[in-house]
């Protein structure tokens, strides 16, 4: 005890406090992870959101308690970063789907109203936009050049609403590993391929906020985590900011994301055995006729072995190979058929949706299902209108996404789109509609009562 007191008590602070500052391998990790969030720090906003959502009876009792139709509004919270001096935010679009109202706070605490300027569900993008001008705006990096260990921090929101200010909370890890395609499951929107692995923790209120390499640049966007509690275990993924990017400058410009259509569907093997993965190739269900597959030549049961460059192991290397294919390019496939393999090329078209005339019933749009609708989107039904897009009192009341079909209303079935906008106007006020909505491969339903 009296050499440790005389050690702290020696000039310049004795022998320990000596080797601190010629520690430069300590020194170094530490400032690099100071600097990258000092970096990126000012351009961290918080998105406050708020939605209506319907309350459901959960036991008999309260079926007497709660009225028909009501709706309680409910808050939530996610990040965004600026990527402009005037005001252009990405997040998350789990964090703004359904939103009502969205309020952004800056660092500095200023909150501004934001307007949602558009979103994608399938790659869980979304652009707001605030009136401000002279903004921090986030440095962008490349994702393609990171590597397994390296540095990562994670800037975000978590639990914001508990804190006095709006300081964004910083946290620390590595890249785990790349390139990681994560199996959709019932609750899952978005099809997460390509994400980077950390284990820097990713709370609730991170979601939409920047994943940073240690220049401080911007690398991903952090989207998730895996966890059987509901808290960080250290397994969190993030969009990289090469993808994140296109689809914002896509939403920004046109409000949508434009995808090249091949007009082919596989068969989507479910992982029934640990050796899913190594299945050699996937097959071909179906060919639209007429659609860019027909033409380049492919067939029903073929196997495609490889797609843009990608061995295919499962579903999950070909959606990958869809998901940034815009129309007009060329997606290069290799196919075995016959014992043989053939190399094809097919020139990706813009989406028979995009072509077709829309319904809009009051921030409800709806398309009539085709054959060419049918075999774009992997439908099951081949009829009915299909939700392009869905207002938030849509989809609180009715649950409805993008991606349902509405087939039934009350004993009226549903062909074309504008069936709807006249069944509903016919019945609205009169009594309760009760609508039949195909999702997937099974038929669910609600009720909606009154008009909108």
């Amino acid at each position: 005890m009296v050499l440790a007191a005389a050690l702290l008590a020696a000039p310049g602070g004795g022998a320990l406090a000596q080797q601190r500052p010629s520690d430069p391998i300590g020194q170094g990790r530490r400032s690099a992870i100071g600097v990258a969030a000092a970096r990126v720090a000012p351009s961290v906003v918080s998105v406050n959101v708020v939605r209506r959502e319907r309350a459901m009876p959960r036991d008999p009792f309260e079926r007497f308690l709660i009225p028909r139709g009501y709706e309680r509004r409910v808050e939530g919270l996610g990040t965004g970063f600026l990527v402009s001096a005037d005001g252009l935010i990405i997040t998350n679009q789990h964090v703004t789907g359904g939103a009502e109202q969205i309020v952004v706070t800056l660092r500095d605490g200023r909150d501004f109203p934001a307007r949602l300027l558009g979103e994608d569900a399938q790659t869980d993008i979304a652009v707001l936009k605030i009136d401000a001008s002279g903004l921090p705006v986030a440095p962008i990096g490349r994702s393609r050049a990171l590597q397994i260990g390296d540095w990562l921090v994670a800037i975000g929101n978590p639990y914001g609403y508990l804190l006095g200010n709006a300081e964004p909370s910083v946290t620390a890890g590595v890249v785990s590993a790349l390139g990681r395609d994560i199996l959709p499951n019932e609750n899952q929107t978005g099809l997460y391929v390509d994400m980077i692995q950390t284990d820097a923790a990713i709370n609730p209120g991170n979601s939409g906020g920047p994943l940073v390499n240690a220049d401080g640049d911007v690398v991903g966007v952090n989207a998730f985590i895996l966890s059987q509690t509901g808290g960080n275990v250290g397994i969190g993924f993030a969009i990289p900011i090469e993808r994140a990017m296109r689809v914002a400058q896509e939403l920004r410009q046109h409000g949508q994301v434009r995808r090249g259509w091949v007009g082919v569907e596989i068969t989507e093997a479910r992982p029934q055995s640990s050796d899913w993965r190594r299945q050699p190739g996937v097959v071909v269900r179906r060919v639209a006729p007429g659609g860019p597959g027909a033409a380049a030549g492919l067939k029903p049961g073929d196997v495609v072995e490889r797609a843009a460059g990608l061995v295919l192991r499962s579903f999950l290397g070909w959606e990958k190979a869809l998901l940034d294919l815009a129309p007009g390019d060329t997606l290069r496939l290799v196919v075995q058929r016959g014992g043989g393999s053939a190399q094809l090329r097919i020139a990706a078209a813009a989406p028979p949706s995009a072509n077709a005339e829309r319904i809009n019933l009051r921030d409800l749009e709806l398309i009539t299902v085709t054959p060419d609708i049918q075999a774009e989107r992997g439908l099951a039904v081949n009829r009915g209108a299909l939700v392009v897009a869905a207002g938030p009192t849509w989809q609180s009341t009715l649950g409805l996404q993008p991606g349902d079909v509405i087939v039934q209303i009350n004993n009226y079935q549903i062909a074309r789109a504008e069936q709807v906008q006249q069944v509903v106007g016919y019945l609205g006020g009169r009594t309760a509609m009760r609508f039949f909505i195909a999702r997937g491969d099974q038929v669910v339903y609600a009720d909606m009562w009154g008009t909108q």
